[in-house]
């Protein structure tokens, strides 16, 4: 662990220290080699699925994908910031690139805690460098509204965490992630307990979000700048999921009686979200939408407990946090050229960015799994456990898939078919720096098809 932890650490004094014209090159080449590192966490020969041990830390299946797909983003989030970011003052370039860092530094220590209380300080921490970004180097007037928005939301779900965390270690005499699972059942029966059930996955439902608490993620992503939209979309999210795995595994009796009306949450707004996807004109706020849509998926996926729902809702939290990432920084190439995120002003760009165009294809497809894409694999995993569980389920699922389907190729067709608009007369072509930026992303999502087991979890 310390062999991505500490050269991540000792990236803050690399970025305060770089001369100037070499700041981005130096951030960006130490940060990928910090990324090529983080795949020897692939590499796991442990008979009991626990590797890379450390007195606080370790790895296993279902953390490994999440920590290297942490690690791989922040180049990217370097490459996409770049841009726009080449006016500012030269310390708070350097104050952005920490951030994120930080940001980093708090994701590694989250997926890989062996011990609850420190991956509850670390989920809560990772508040603290997204609230600066969206706050700082938003875009419009409305990010401190954005801010206090995500910070009250995911603040109000993860307090009962914290009281629920204090009473399990009561009742077990560890928070251990080694050891929980080997504790003797729980005899959960009185009403408290039902409370103490929904304390435990509150705030991973508020993170990942399901609907219903949803309202702070379209917000934070519209207000938010490139790096903000990606780190959000592509991981911070995925601490929901992963924590609710983890938790789950002590809940066991509960789960089956009280998962019902958030299973029915997260498939109706499945399709609530979709549907409100076709209607949208703001593009970020059209792609924040269609996350809380799959997530919703993932939801449902994690919270039937079986091992085809836990494998394909972690297959589908990794494609997804691929494939919207490529979309919002597909998104951020159009803004930064036409200032604009309205699709009715920005659209026909096939004639004036071609190769854009393939780019934003492969990322449309993706996101409305097109086989044989990973999105495709995990979804139809967690469609037919769904299935297998209540058959009802296949008209929530079905609807929604269809449209998703709907609402990716409106996107495409918005954005990039059509005419040019009058308005639009001085276009800079698409940069190389773009090209790699979305190559970055979707070359992973088309490698993972070879080799799937490294995404299957604790079914691998």
């Amino acid at each position: 662990m310390l062999m991505v932890l500490t050269p991540t650490l000792m990236l803050v004094p690399t970025i305060w220290a770089t001369p100037a014209k070499w700041l981005w090159p130096s951030a960006l080449l130490h940060s990928l080699l910090i990324a090529l590192a983080s795949f020897t966490w692939f590499k796991n020969t442990a008979e009991t699925g626990w590797a890379f041990l450390t007195p606080h830390m370790a790895t296993d299946p279902l953390s490994s994908p999440l920590l290297v797909l942490t690690c791989w983003l922040l180049p990217l989030m370097i490459l996409a910031s770049q841009n726009h970011l080449s006016s500012e003052p030269l310390n708070r370039q350097r104050m952005y690139i920490t951030l994120l860092t930080s940001l980093q530094v708090f994701l590694i220590m989250a997926f890989g805690a062996t011990e609850m209380i420190m991956f509850y300080v670390m989920f809560e921490a990772t508040l603290i460098p997204t609230l600066f970004l969206i706050t700082r180097w938003g875009n419009q007037a409305e990010r401190l509204n954005a801010g206090t928005y995500f910070l009250f939301y995911t603040l109000a779900g993860s307090l009962p965490l914290l009281v629920a965390l204090l009473i399990l270690q009561n009742n077990t005499g560890t928070l251990s992630l080694l050891t929980l699972p080997f504790s003797n059942p729980l005899l959960l029966l009185t009403c408290s307990d039902k409370m103490w059930w929904a304390g435990c996955l509150l705030a991973f439902l508020v993170k990942m979000p399901l609907y219903g608490v949803h309202l702070w993620l379209p917000k934070a992503h519209v207000e938010a700048p490139i790096a903000g939209s990606m780190i959000l979309a592509a991981v911070l999210l995925k601490l929901g999921g992963y924590g609710m795995m983890r938790m789950l595994i002590m809940l066991e009796s509960l789960t089956n009686e009280l998962s019902y009306p958030f299973i029915i949450f997260a498939l109706w707004g499945v399709i609530m979200t979709g549907s409100i996807c076709l209607r949208q004109t703001d593009l970020k706020s059209l792609i924040a939408y269609s996350s809380v849509s799959h997530m919703g998926l993932v939801v449902g996926g994690i919270l039937i407990q079986t091992p085809w729902g836990f494998t394909g809702a972690l297959i589908l939290m990794i494609a997804h946090g691929l494939t919207s990432s490529a979309l919002f920084c597909l998104a951020n190439t159009n803004y930064e050229r036409t200032h604009t995120r309205t699709m009715v002003l920005a659209r026909g760009l096939q004639m004036a960015l071609p190769l854009m165009t393939a780019w934003w294809f492969i990322a449309a497809l993706a996101n409305l799994a097109l086989p044989p894409l990973p999105n495709l694999m995990g979804e139809l995993m967690i469609i037919s456990s769904l299935l297998n569980w209540s058959w009802w389920t296949l008209a929530l699922t079905g609807a929604g898939t269809l449209i998703t389907a709907a609402y990716s190729l409106y996107m495409f067709i918005m954005t990039q078919r059509g005419p040019l608009p009058m308005h639009m007369i001085t276009l800079d072509p698409s940069h190389s720096r773009e090209h790699l930026l979305i190559a970055l992303h979707l070359l992973p999502l088309i490698l993972l098809i070879l080799k799937p087991e490294l995404v299957w979890g604790w079914a691998a």
